[in-house]
């Protein structure tokens, strides 16, 4: 699992129970999936299909330093599968997991198009791809 984002949590950012609102959560490891899968796929033509459950294990307070973690698990034909966890950069607690994050590559018209990659690339050779 790489932890390329950190995140601090700052008032903004909480519900009513002064903890991470989940909402705020999941757009952030919605922005830093699909950054990843852009980076991997190598294209911005893509998008969020899936989500598998949820778990929220512990939460996060104001000034807590939260770092998400994502690893592709399968390469499809137009799709990358992805896992995710977050954890607390201090105390290396889990705050939750995702098994399962699903993005298609798409074309112009929002069609699946297929992508042609099969396995990771680390972020510095893609970047440097012709």
């Amino acid at each position: 699992m790489n932890f390329y984002t950190r995140k601090w949590v700052k008032p903004q950012d909480l519900n009513a129970h002064g903890t991470l609102f989940g909402g705020t959560l999941l757009a952030w490891i919605d922005e830093e999936a699909a950054i990843y899968t852009i980076i991997q796929l190598g294209t911005n033509g893509v998008v969020t299909k899936y989500m598998s459950e949820i778990n929220f294990i512990n939460s996060a307070k104001q000034g807590d330093i939260v770092e998400l973690g994502i690893k592709a698990t399968h390469f499809g034909r137009t799709s990358l599968t992805l896992t995710c966890e977050v954890r607390n950069k201090i105390t290396q607690k889990t705050i939750l997991t995702i098994d399962k994050i699903v993005f298609v590559s798409v074309d112009e018209n929002g069609a699946p198009k297929a992508h042609g990659r099969t396995e990771i690339t680390y972020t510095d050779e893609r970047l440097r791809e012709d």
